[in-house]
C-alpha cells in the first residue's frame, strides 16, 4: 500500500499509521509497527521537508531526488536560526556515526550524545540537526522504543538497492502518483512531490500515454487508465494529513470552500477529517481511556440517520485497528 501511495505523511505517528490501515481492510496497528520493525516501511523526510513513510525499496532514489532542493534551500536559514554551520554538521556526523552504529536509539539518548560532543539541542535544534542528516541520507527512522522514536543509520538499515537516474526517477514519481492520487492536476503533483514545475511536467509527459485526460473547470486532470468502479457512499475517519486531502494543492472537490477557511475544520488537512461519499463533512478525535478509544465527531452539519450509522462502522473499524471496543460521540 505504502509503495502504491508513493509515499504516506507521517508527521502525527499514530495518525500515519491508522493512514495505512484504513486502507486495509483486515490490518492492525501492531502489523503496521512489525513491518517498520521488519524494514519494510522507513519513516523519514524525503519530500517538502515532512515526514513520511515509503517503502523500503524506494527511499534512497526518492532521497536523490527530492531533497537536494530542500537542502540547498535550508542552508541560510538552518545557519541564522540555529547556528547549524558546515562545521557543526561534520561534529554531528561523526558522533552520530558512533552511537547508531549498533542499531536503533531512542531520540534522547541521541541528543545526550550530541550533547556530549558539546553541540547544543536546545530549542528544536536538535530536530533539525536529524531533520537534516536523514535528508542527507545518513540516518533515518526506526522502530518505536515505548512511546518514543528511534533512529538508525539508514546504511545498515536499509539494504543496497539499484539507483535510479534522474529521468527514471521522476517517471517513477508521477507513476506512483497519478496511478494513486489520480484525477489529480499537474499543479497537485508538483505540490504533493515539491518537485519544480518543469520537473513535475518532465515526469508526467513520461507516463502521459498510460493516463486518462479530462478536462473540466478549466483544469486538466490525469488519472490511470485503470478507473475503479464507482463504489456506494461509505464513511471514513481519516487521520490528520491524511493523503486524500493534503495531497492536492486545490481540495475544493473534497471539501466546500466555507468549512476550508474555518479554524475548527482544521483548514481541510489540519485536522482528522469525516469523509462520507467522498466529500469531508466533519471533523473528529480519539482519546484512549479505560480501555476503550472514544471516537467524538464534530460533523458540520446535521448527519442523517444513515451517515451516523456509517459512521459507527468506521468507529469499529479504528477499534479493531487499534485492538481496542469503540466508543462513538457525536458533539454538538
Amino acid at each position: 500500500m505504502v509503495r502504491w501511495l508513493g509515499a504516506v505523511q507521517a508527521q502525527d505517528y499514530p495518525g500515519a499509521l491508522w493512514a495505512i490501515g484504513v486502507r486495509l481492510p483486515h490490518a492492525t496497528e501492531a502489523a503496521v509497527e512489525q513491518a517498520i520493525a521488519q524494514r519494510r516501511i522507513v519513516r523519514t523526510w524525503p519530500m517538502r521537508g515532512t515526514l513520511h513513510f515509503v517503502a523500503t525499496a524506494d527511499i534512497r532514489w526518492m532521497l536523490a531526488l527530492l531533497t537536494p532542493r530542500i537542502i540547498a534551500r535550508s542552508v541560510c536559514r538552518l545557519q541564522r536560526d540555529y547556528a547549524i554551520t558546515p562545521s557543526v554538521m561534520s561534529r554531528c556526523r561523526r558522533a552520530l556515526e558512533r552511537i547508531l552504529r549498533d542499531g536503533p536509539v531512542p531520540r534522547p539518548a541521541v541528543y545526550r550524545a550530541l550533547e556530549s560532543a558539546r553541540i547544543a539541542t536546545g530549542g528544536q535544534r536538535g530536530l533539525h540537526i536529524l531533520w537534516r542528516l536523514a535528508q542527507e541520507g545518513l540516518l533515518c527512522l526506526g522502530p518505536r522504543a515505548e512511546k518514543q522514536p528511534t533512529f538508525v543509520l539508514l546504511d545498515t538499515w536499509v539494504p543496497p538497492a539499484k539507483p535510479f537516474d534522474r529521468s527514471e526517477s521522476l517517471v517513477e514519481l508521477a507513476r506512483r502518483y497519478f496511478t494513486s492520487h489520480g484525477p489529480a492536476t499537474l499543479q497537485d503533483f508538483s505540490w504533493w512531490s515539491g518537485l519544480t514545475a518543469g520537473d513535475a511536467r518532465a515526469g508526467l509527459e513520461g507516463i502521459e500515454r498510460g493516463l486518462t485526460r479530462v478536462t473540466t473547470g478549466g483544469r486538466t486532470y490525469w488519472q490511470s487508465d485503470r478507473v475503479p468502479r464507482p463504489t456506494p457512499k461509505r464513511a471514513f475517519l481519516l487521520p490528520a494529513y491524511d493523503e486524500y486531502c493534503v495531497a492536492y494543492r486545490d481540495r475544493s472537490g473534497i471539501l466546500a470552500p466555507t468549512y476550508a477557511k474555518r479554524r475548527d475544520a482544521g483548514y481541510g488537512i489540519l485536522s482528522p477529517t469525516m469523509v462520507y461519499g467522498g466529500q469531508v463533512v466533519g471533523t473528529w478525535q480519539r482519546t484512549l481511556t479505560g480501555g476503550s478509544i472514544v471516537v467524538r465527531t464534530r460533523p458540520f452539519a446535521r448527519l442523517e440517520p444513515s451517515m451516523r450509522r456509517a459512521f459507527a462502522v468506521a468507529a469499529r473499524r479504528l477499534g479493531r485497528f487499534v485492538g481496542l471496543p469503540a466508543l462513538l460521540q457525536e458533539e454538538p
